[in-house]
């Protein structure tokens, strides 16, 4: 355990970040798996646009890399057109 008072407010706020973190990225996989199952359906369009949208927040906000939010969106705009055919 740290005991330099810098350093404990650092694990303190490290913690947060983390947990708020761990938040979006498990929001993003439900979105994904939401989309993923529509394809194909009435809703398809509405399931993709908000998982591309939950993506594209999450680069923002740096809880993932700007090229791997690229990458994601790419990945599950194909794999959605592909299901859906």
């Amino acid at each position: 355990m740290a005991n330099i008072k810098s350093q404990i407010k650092r694990n303190r706020q490290n913690e947060k970040r983390r947990l708020r973190n761990k938040a979006v990225r498990s929001e993003l996989l439900t979105r994904e798996k939401a989309a993923l199952a529509a394809a194909g359906t009435d809703n398809e369009d509405e399931a993709l646009r908000a998982s591309l949208r939950g993506i594209d927040k999450a680069a923002a906000k740096g809880v993932i890399h700007k090229n791997a939010a690229a990458r994601k969106k790419s990945r599950l705009i194909a794999r959605v057109r592909s299901t859906a055919s």
